[in-house]
């Protein structure tokens, strides 16, 4: 459309002033006018303001298709805002933008850090544990936080991890006539009156964080004892090789170790198990890893449960395995699709030595054993044994 019946209108906390001429015609030219209560307020919008409703949804302005219509969005409506929202429903040609500065951007030219080294975060509708990838000393954060409760309830929740010697800047109202800027420890946090919208900065210091790569410390998650150990998790998510987008079926799958760190990595993962406790085991370190919004759990027994789910990029069986689910799984996988089966009992290695025969890719046999005490001296106490088949569908 060369005249879009939708535009999508940037605007900061100094409102109608500070937005630019082709801001200012749209909503001149504006029926109906959509934005929250404090969008609404700061444009002007008058008795052509429509708020959002609660909760949150765009059929109002897709009932509008056809007028003149404006939605106000804070700052750049496509970084954390509701353009995404929109642009997932509206054509492209029937809608235009014109984004105002972001409060990233806001935060990132009042403290003078270079932006491209920031890690910009939206927590104003996501758990703090969103950022738990992200925490090392050094680390430069930017976030928007739900409300002026936030910022105290962050500083906390950053003491208990180790991070309490963690910079934080409050920054109240950026870019208005109200913009307010405090600082201090996360650990002697005593700031008061906190007024949204707000952000904060983090100059991350303390705990070492997460690593890099694989094989996160078994304690680190929530687990009955069925658990991918260490070493075979690093050697596990190795072989699956997992690429930023890619969605993982993690079957059997315990605690959902595997899936955790295959989201970390970047990916999606679909974790599949019968147990509810382990279930339970699953969703909690989800949430504790910050991943909950990457990884699905799906309570059933394969192959039944497969039903309905997207097709996967990769599959792992940690627990199991027989020659129907394989049969079923190769079925339904899409060709190039990665799977990677481990068995600890001699059937299952059976199986797998079979399987590897009929349908080829590699057959590994992984040998543990660590140093325990023998006597007055030290011995080797060897793990069992894993063995572990992969193959590219």
């Amino acid at each position: 459309m060369s005249d879009p019946w939708l535009t999508i209108v940037g605007i900061g906390e100094d409102g109608h002033a500070g937005l630019p001429d082709s801001s200012r015609e749209a909503l001149v030219q504006a029926e109906i006018i959509f934005g929250g209560p404090r969008h609404l307020e700061l444009a002007g919008a008058g008795d052509r303001g429509r708020p959002w409703p609660v909760p949150f949804d765009i059929d109002p302005v897709l009932a509008e298709r056809g007028r003149k219509v404006v939605v106000l969005a804070s700052g750049d409506p496509f970084w954390f805002g509701a353009g995404t929202s929109i642009a997932a429903h509206v054509p492209r040609g029937e809608f235009r933008t014109i984004p105002a500065p972001s409060v990233f951007s806001l935060v990132a030219a009042h403290l003078g850090w270079p932006i491209q080294r920031c890690i910009c975060l939206g927590l104003h509708a996501a758990p703090f544990a969103r950022m738990v990838a992200y925490l090392h000393p050094g680390a430069a954060i930017i976030a928007t936080v739900r409300d002026g409760s936030a910022p105290a309830a962050l500083a906390a929740w950053l003491v208990a991890r180790g991070f309490g010697t963690t910079r934080i800047h409050v920054l109240e109202r950026m870019g208005g006539p109200r913009q307010r800027v405090r600082t201090c420890r996360a650990d002697a946090f005593d700031l008061t009156d906190i007024g949204a919208p707000v952000a904060v900065a983090l100059e991350v210091a303390g705990a070492p964080g997460l690593m890099r790569g694989f094989g996160l410390a078994d304690a680190l998650f929530a687990s009955d004892g069925q658990i991918t150990k260490r070493p075979v998790r690093a050697i596990t998510l190795s072989t699956l090789a997992p690429r930023p987008g890619e969605l993982l079926w993690d079957i059997g799958a315990g605690s959902g170790s595997i899936s955790v760190e295959w989201c970390l990595a970047g990916g999606r993962a679909i974790a599949v198990e019968t147990r509810e406790d382990r279930v339970a085991n699953i969703v909690e370190n989800a949430a504790r890893f910050g991943v909950d919004d990457r990884l699905r759990v799906v309570t059933g027994r394969a192959p039944e449960a497969f039903k309905g789910l997207d097709a996967p990029d990769a599959v792992f069986i940690g627990g199991g395995a027989s020659h129907e689910l394989i049969a079923d799984l190769w079925s339904v996988l899409s060709p190039c699709a990665r799977v990677v089966v481990n068995g600890v009992t001699l059937e299952t290695e059976a199986l797998l030595a079979a399987e590897h025969a009929a349908r080829g890719g590699a057959l590994m046999r992984i040998d543990l054993a660590e140093a325990a005490p023998l006597g007055r001296m030290r011995g080797w106490v060897a793990a069992r044994p894993v063995v572990q088949w992969s193959v590219v569908r």
